[in-house]
């Protein structure tokens, strides 16, 4: 096991840690930290990643079922399109990318790089997110009213968006859950960790059929991520993460910019 390797399981432990102390944003970490460290194929790398933000955000999630902070039922109407999506995206559309898309000079545009690229494209947009923080942060109860078409078409963009990339997609369903169910903040955090952990699980079944999963691996990598879970959330009791997501957001925006050189200039 060489250095890269050794940060590769270290790095487990951080996705974990940052997940518990800003609430979200390191399960994008993930498919970078398998492809650059473990040398994971692209393609597996995003099915390896939903297992992990899967799992890792299920235990979140049955921490706020105890706390009574998820809306059960709109988590159910949100996750419904964007599970179907993620299954269906990981069973058909991925498989069905050729292994190369397009030619620019003698640069070969193959689907490693493409997922990889519009991966960072991903990080980039939850990046700015973060920086910008400019989310509700009303802890006001209001009456749940259902804007139907905008839940489904955004829980389908959002299954889509998982099943390519292998991220939860937080920065995406918090304010939809914001918006257009009405929840306030704390409530669509909370809600948005059991959406995750759905889909991501689901959409990682369409994977057992077309990939050959290395278990053993992928449990460590997962136990580590959810050891930092919890390592995160008794931190919170010594550091604010508000404070920290901003600079996070800073980090997470290099990584993307850096991910689009690595597989474009300087492949």
């Amino acid at each position: 096991m060489d250095v890269l390797q050794i940060l590769g399981y270290l790095s487990a432990l951080l996705i974990g840690i940052v997940l518990g102390l800003i609430g979200g944003g390191g399960s994008i970490l993930t498919v970078p930290i398998l492809v650059y460290l473990l040398y994971i194929n692209p393609v597996t790398a995003t099915a390896y990643s939903l297992f992990v933000v899967g799992t890792t955000a299920l235990v979140g999630a049955i921490k706020n079922l105890k706390k009574g902070l998820i809306d059960i039922k709109t988590a159910i109407v949100f996750s419904i399109p964007a599970f179907i999506a993620v299954y269906l995206t990981r069973k058909y559309l991925v498989p069905a990318i050729p292994d190369t898309l397009f030619s620019l000079g003698d640069f070969i545009v193959t689907k490693n790089i493409a997922i990889m690229i519009f991966f960072a494209l991903i990080m980039l947009i939850a990046a700015i997110t973060m920086i910008r923080d400019k989310k509700k942060t009303t802890t006001k109860e209001e009456k749940i009213k259902f804007n139907y078409p905008l839940i489904l078409i955004e829980g389908a963009v959002v299954g889509v968006l998982t099943g390519i990339v292998g991220a939860g997609g937080g920065f995406l369903i918090i304010p939809a859950l914001v918006l257009f169910a009405k929840l306030p903040m704390k409530k669509a955090v909370a809600t948005s960790l059991l959406i995750i952990a759905i889909k991501s699980l689901i959409g990682f079944i369409g994977d057992i059929q077309n990939l050959d999963i290395e278990w053993n691996f992928l449990i460590l990598f997962s136990s580590l991520s959810v050891a930092g879970i919890f390592i995160g959330i008794w931190l919170n009791n010594f550091i604010d993460g508000k404070k920290l997501k901003k600079g996070f957001g800073w980090f997470v925006l290099v990584m993307g910019i850096y991910i689009i050189l690595k597989e474009s200039i300087f492949k």
